[in-house]
């Protein structure tokens, strides 16, 4: 039935494409897209034996042109109050009712029924700013302090962090799902005297007051949630509700107005902490306003007042916060969302409420690998569930699409008949996915493009450069690069000697990158030796050494090849990149989460993966006939038994193997053994950061008697 099935279907592609094809040459010109695919991007400068500098061509931009001058946040805002005025700027739903609902299993969730969208104006918003900021010096607080935010993305964050900047006030920014060590060990090193809150997290940070002693003042940001009952612990804290401090703004000034300097802290924002205790980057206001010149002269985008941006990655990340600022400047429309109320299927949106995407219909959203790769595997998995034909015909569909995309030329009819329902699960009105913080796995980024119909453009930074490197253009269809350089700062490829890559290798320059420019930070907070290690001054320009191995491609554009923390000699001389091996394996259906092990004194690796419940569970059932799928999804007792299970685990670690072969990785890239964790790596864990980034070290540690035990079976 589905071979009949597909030869009809390529038979009818056929005779569409012979009448179509003329007309399209002449509509849509796709051969000026395929010389737009093909232009070289950036140049290489400088060339040593030792190193190579990078650079792309300079381009004129209204709005860098416009910010000309402006070298602090504070300006920033007020010169996009001056352009945009009335129009609107930061949208939230209100909350019209909440209930708790019982789940099959026995959990118990918080289902919200959401209104539409309230806006603010730009104008609206400079008024909390103003307040706020005077709010803030009111109750004591004075230029150059600190003020930590421990609150879920949301327009008070935005505003209350403008407000800061206004007052030469710096921010320290803490992710929400960070554990009680994160949260005092950011404070405390800080010794900042105020913290921003919201009512959910404040219990959570009451209960830490104690171990808090520079903390003097808590500032309560409102939500559905009632005001809590907490009660706060003695020592004289003072608590305030967000809008006490714009009323008491409102009627007050202070003696003195010191405005930031370029140079003024305006952030410690904490890394992740992959490799240790999280490290407080310091950056400037010219470090910020340098990266917003320089993306905004980067993305030939044409994004304008008229788009709307959905926000909800954390704006603890530098990612969210620079690309909300971009917004901002550019007049697009903010509306904030969470993970949990995003889609219509999403944890706390009650049956029958549509979710943010659906309400706000965004044309611009930013997006992790981790998100991007669920997407994927949600879709994936559902085309599946449909049967052999349906699936047959999605992938021939999907092929078909692919190619047109590669060739300059539109599929108007297949997106109509299939992949705009897809579209709709994000809104239907998406036509630009900005994705960073990881890498995006080829497979995923090429299905994002072709299933959702929208740009995915890649781009590479770090906190230490806030967020500032290379962005993909959007005329680059390529996959498995993050674009050239951005403006106004340099790339340079330096020999790695210990993992024999040189910029002199063929056919193209490898090395590790640095990244040079205002962008870069001063270094990390009271940890002078680790900034010496890390960052450099060569004439005139500071520079931080990434760890990063990039390869310059032919077309001038950046390519991550491996990290030098990641690399690993085995027995027999070769070097397993366990990144590279992970990323590869995180398109596999059945893994969740993964890390990599390799021992020097072994040929070969093994994997430690936390398995997908819902794929488990079918494929249990399905292939081997032993466990009900529904028993393993909800079932804690069966799930363990599951993965412990010696047929399970042969049968997952086939699939691996199998999925390893399609990615074409090499032999000891495959692991040899697989242990199925019945573990779930939040960061309460310790075995995930904040951003969810594996910890190898800790998860070496808490494995260390199945990691020896796999290689002893194996």
């Amino acid at each position: 039935m589905v071979q009949p099935v597909l030869a009809i279907l390529k038979f009818v592609v056929r005779l569409w494409d012979f009448f179509t094809y003329p007309i399209y040459q002449v509509i849509y010109k796709p051969w000026k897209k395929r010389n737009d695919f093909g232009k070289l991007r950036s140049e290489i400068i400088e060339k040593t034996d030792s190193y190579v500098l990078i650079r792309s061509p300079e381009k004129e931009n209204k709005l860098t042109i416009g910010l000309e001058g402006i070298m602090t946040m504070d300006k920033v805002w007020k010169w996009a109050l001056q352009v945009y005025g009335e129009r609107p700027i930061l949208g939230s739903r209100s909350v019209l009712s909440m209930e708790d609902e019982t789940q099959s299993d026995g959990k118990v969730f918080k289902k919200l029924e959401l209104g539409s969208y309230h806006w603010k104006s730009y104008r609206d918003c400079d008024i909390i700013v103003d307040n706020f900021g005077r709010g803030l010096r009111h109750i004591g607080l004075c230029p150059k302090d600190k003020v930590a935010v421990y609150a879920e993305t949301r327009a008070e964050w935005f505003l209350a962090t403008q407000a800061a900047f206004s007052q030469n006030i710096s921010i320290v920014t803490l992710y929400t799902n960070l554990g009680p060590e994160g949260i005092t060990h950011g404070i405390n090193q800080t010794e900042a005297k105020c913290v921003i809150s919201s009512n959910e997290l404040l219990p959570k940070l009451l209960n830490l007051l104690p171990q808090l002693p520079n903390v003097e003042k808590v500032i309560v940001i409102p939500d559905h949630t009632s005001i809590t009952n907490s009660k706060v612990p003695e020592g004289g804290v003072e608590i305030y509700k967000f809008e006490e401090l714009v009323d008491a703004g409102s009627n007050w000034k202070p003696a003195k107005s010191e405005p930031p300097q370029p140079d003024d802290i305006a952030i410690i924002m904490y890394t992740s902490g992959s490799t240790g205790v999280p490290k407080g980057v310091l950056l400037t206001h010219r470090n910020l306003v340098s990266t917003l010149k320089s993306l905004n002269s980067t993305f030939e985008i044409k994004i304008s007042s008229n788009d709307k941006y959905i926000a909800f990655l954390p704006l603890a990340h530098v990612l969210e916060l620079l690309c909300e600022m971009m917004m901002v400047i550019r007049g697009v429309r903010i509306g904030y969302s969470s993970p949990n109320t995003l889609l219509d299927t999403s944890t706390m949106i009650k049956s029958g409420t549509h979710g943010d995407a659906a309400v706000l219909q965004p044309t611009v959203m930013a997006g992790v690998p981790l998100v991007l790769t669920r997407i994927y595997k949600g879709i994936s998995q559902k085309m599946d569930s449909r049967g052999e034909l349906f699936n047959s015909i999605f992938r021939f569909c999907y092929d078909y699409r692919l190619k047109s995309i590669r060739n300059g030329l539109p599929t108007p009819l297949l997106n109509k008949i299939l992949f705009g329902k897809i579209h709709k699960l994000i809104g239907g009105k998406v036509k630009l996915i900005i994705s960073g913080g990881a890498p995006l796995s080829d497979e995923v980024h090429d299905f994002i493009r072709v299933c959702l119909g929208v740009d995915v453009l890649q781009g590479y930074g770090l906190t230490e450069t806030t967020a500032s490197a290379t962005v993909m253009d959007i005329n680059d269809i390529s996959t498995g690069t993050v674009g050239p350089p951005n403006q106004f700062l340099d790339i340079k490829l330096v020999n790695w000697e210990d993992g024999n890559y040189k910029v002199t290798d063929q056919p193209r320059p490898r090395g590790e990158i640095l990244i040079g420019g205002d962008c870069v930070s001063n270094g990390y907070y009271k940890m002078p030796e680790k900034t010496k290690e890390d960052f450099l001054e060569e004439r005139g320009k500071r520079w931080f050494r990434t760890g990063d191995i990039g390869e310059v491609t032919e077309l001038g554009t950046i390519k991550i090849i491996d990290r030098k923390k990641d690399l690993v000699k085995l027995q027999y001389g070769e070097y397993i990149s366990l990144g590279k091996v992970e990323s590869a394996l995180k398109t596999c259906p059945v893994v969740d989460n993964i890390c990599i092990y390799g021992d020097s004194f072994k040929s070969n690796c093994v994997a430690l993966i936390v398995p997908n419940k819902t794929v488990l569970g079918k494929w249990a059932d399905q292939k081997l006939g032993m466990y009900s799928q529904t028993e393993i999804e909800h079932n804690n007792n069966a799930f363990e038994r599951c993965c412990k299970d010696e047929r399970v685990i042969d049968m997952v670690l086939r699939e691996v193997r199998l999925h390893c072969s399609k990615k074409k990785l090499q032999r000891f890239e495959t692991p040899v053994a697989v242990y199925l964790c019945k573990e779930n790596w939040g960061p309460e864990t310790g075995l995930v950061t904040a951003a969810f980034k594996i910890k190898r070290r800790p998860i070496q540690e808490f494995y260390q008697k199945d990691l020896d035990q796999m290689y002893q079976s194996s």
